[in-house]
């Protein structure tokens, strides 16, 4: 019953915004979505674009970040919100891609979260989107709407990626994250969800809950 009922949220998220794997972060490499990835906590992907368009030009390259001055990095990156932990991490992780990782981006997730401001979430995004290795990530929309649809009952972001790794079929695990941001940001909202226009709400205990 809980397969068939999952299956059935999926064929409408399907049918819905399609199967096609689409990152909404701008990048030409695995180190600039590294970045853009750190860049995007508490932050828009709108915003990311458009602070990474000029900032990819001014740093070229992982050595260039690593070889970066601080401050002015931060200034750079303001826009952003946080930039003063951002511009430490992003300095910090671009040497050891620089001097230990030999410019090359790890698919390891070992590896990955070992980089100064890399977490399960930032290195799945990796994993999934560059490498192809099906990964689940789970951002503030997967974990919101998850919770609606009672694919997941835990809060821990870690414990949230391990339910639905037994609940989603693996061909579904990067494509849901990026079905999921279309329909939180479209639909699904966290304050005002547009219940009226959702084609979900026979599985949604927030919709049960406040009709």
């Amino acid at each position: 019953m809980a397969k068939k009922r999952t299956e059935e949220i999926l064929a409408i998220l399907d049918d819905q915004y399609s199967v096609e794997l689409k990152c909404y972060l701008d990048h030409d490499n695995a180190w600039q979505l590294l970045i853009a990835t750190i860049l995007s906590t508490q932050c828009t992907d709108a915003r990311v674009n458009i602070v990474t368009k000029d900032l990819f030009v001014k740093y070229p390259s992982i050595a260039a970040f690593a070889d970066a001055d601080l401050k002015e990095l931060e200034q750079d990156i303001h826009s952003t919100g946080f930039y003063h932990n951002k511009a430490k991490n992003i300095i910090e992780c671009c040497r050891m891609l620089h001097y230990e990782f030999h410019d090359e981006v790890p698919s390891d997730i070992g590896e990955l979260t070992s980089l100064p401001g890399v977490g399960r979430k930032t290195a799945n995004v990796i994993r999934g989107n560059v490498f192809g290795i099906p990964s689940i990530v789970v951002d503030t929309h997967v974990k919101r709407i998850s919770a609606r649809l009672g694919l997941t009952k835990e809060q821990d972001p870690v414990k949230i990626e391990t339910e639905l790794m037994k609940v989603l079929p693996k061909d579904h695990w990067i494509l849901y994250n990026i079905q999921i941001i279309t329909f939180g940001r479209d639909i699904c909202k966290a304050q005002r969800p547009e219940c009226e226009r959702c084609r979900l709400t026979k599985y949604c205990g927030h919709y049960r809950a406040s009709s």
